[in-house]
């Protein structure tokens, strides 16, 4: 099929498309520990009917001890074409508060052009996109198809191992990841770099118990201020990361207007961004600490006491090019190096996730950069992600050959993870023209 023809197919069906999405978020996914499996059940055979409709016959769930299952499917393409894996996930965050929605979660409601809900860019919009791409070609795509919809992505992933223990099925010449976006609504976006992950859990202890601050504060330590001292050393005086051992580089692509960091983040009026270099430096070249849980006794009904213990959670994201075990090995060095006043701290290792870049001098992304100029009608753009996705890392392990492509309708507008996530349903229609397009490319290529 031609552009021409791809593009009429791909607007003809967008009340399907639609119809698909608001079908999948009302199904309330959520896979995080504490939540009912019910739903993830229910979501998962929906996704698998939804594949067959679309012509993968063979769509089918692969059950997992403990977890939730993934959803695989394969149609064969013409003899000698290229293989595509597409992967997506099915499952959400929790909502969150109602009341802090405009519109109950997991009813979706459209305004202004985007629809809202829980899961409707994170990633179930990823799911219907790869839908809609088999549906343009009649379930009979030009290279051979791969479908992986995972179930656990947003929680402990039993799929991130399982590839690395069965790699043959994941073996393709290019990777799709519908499961990022655009860095704005309209802006042809390619992701091409993750940070990774490193993780320390530290926890102090002085006393034996809590005791009056009156009586006896002074010579002893508090724990609480030892852990504040050792955690405000973990950033310099401008407010970079001072843990030493971690090189990083300039960013070398789109340059993230602060304008539109501010925005998206939610940086409140007259509260200065920290750091040096550029925002895309910061965000995807650099690393970050942040402190992500805190153990100490709450505001509300404190006593005027000394604080025997207090434990906090420190999480790095680590810059590509660097290992993240070893960041997280000298994380925890200085963390136990800088405890002040000599006071020793206890320093628990946890998880450390892979950064990623990806190769983007092959024919599957000259494809697709190919495409997005076809649809957008501009060249596209190289942006990095702050996040972590140690399945990325996997699969570029297990198919060193491949060239791993992540886009998606994510937008920087699409709240993930928050209040009001929704996913702009014209981005959303684009996305699909150039996945469809990029298969398209591939097969006439012979990529």
């Amino acid at each position: 099929m031609n552009s021409k023809q791809l593009r009429s197919a791909v607007e003809a069906m967008m009340s399907e498309v639609r119809e698909d999405l608001e079908r999948l978020v009302k199904i309330p996914s959520v896979s995080l520990p504490g939540f009912p499996p019910e739903p993830l059940r229910e979501m998962s055979a929906a996704v698998v009917e939804l594949m067959k409709t679309v012509g993968i016959g063979n769509a089918r769930l692969q059950e997992v001890a403990d977890g939730y299952p993934t959803v695989y499917g394969e149609v064969p393409g013409p003899t000698g074409a290229p293989t595509v894996l597409l992967y997506a996930h099915y499952d959400v965050q929790p909502p969150g508060p109602e009341e802090d929605w405009e519109s109950p979660p997991f009813e979706p409601s459209v305004r202004k052009g985007r629809l809202y809900g829980r899961g409707a860019a994170d990633d179930k919009s990823g799911v219907v996109m790869h839908a809609a791409v088999m549906r343009v070609f009649g379930g009979k795509p030009p290279v051979t198809v791969k479908l992986v919809i995972e179930g656990e992505e947003e929680t402990a992933s039993h799929l991130d191992d399982y590839v690395l223990e069965n790699p043959e099925p994941f073996q393709a010449d290019v990777i799709v990841v519908g499961d990022v976006g655009n860095w704005k609504v309209g802006e042809p976006t390619l992701t091409t770099t993750l940070r990774g992950l490193a993780v320390c859990t530290v926890e102090v202890k002085t006393l034996r118990g809590a005791v009056h601050s009156g009586m006896f504060g002074g010579p002893a330590p508090d724990a609480l201020m030892v852990l504040i001292r050792l955690l405000a050393g973990l950033l310099d005086e401008k407010g970079n990361p001072a843990v030493k051992g971690i090189a990083s580089q300039p960013w070398v692509g789109l340059d993230y207007p602060e304008d539109v960091y501010r925005e998206t983040c939610g940086v409140l009026p007259g509260v200065p961004l920290i750091g040096d270099g550029s925002i895309s430096d910061r965000l995807w070249a650099k690393p970050s600490v942040t402190v992500i849980g805190l153990d100490a006794p709450a505001v509300e009904g404190a006593a005027n006491a000394l604080i025997p213990e207090a434990r906090a959670v420190i999480s790095m994201r680590v810059p590509p090019g660097q290992d993240s075990e070893r960041a997280r090995a000298l994380l925890a060095a200085h963390l136990r190096a800088y405890a002040p006043w000599g006071v020793e701290v206890k320093v628990s290792e946890g998880q450390a996730g892979p950064a990623f870049a990806a190769k983007t001098d092959g024919p599957g992304y000259a494809a697709a950069k190919r495409a997005m100029h076809e649809v957008y009608g501009k060249e596209s753009v190289l942006m990095g992600q702050g996040g972590s996705i140690p399945l990325i890392s996997n699969l570029a392990a297990i198919a060193p050959r491949a060239e791993i492509v992540l886009w998606g309708a994510e937008d920087t507008a699409a709240a993930i993870h928050s209040p009001d996530e929704s996913v702009d349903l014209a981005e959303l229609e684009r996305c699909i023209l150039a996945e469809a397009l990029l298969l398209q490319y591939l097969a006439d290529d012979g990529a």
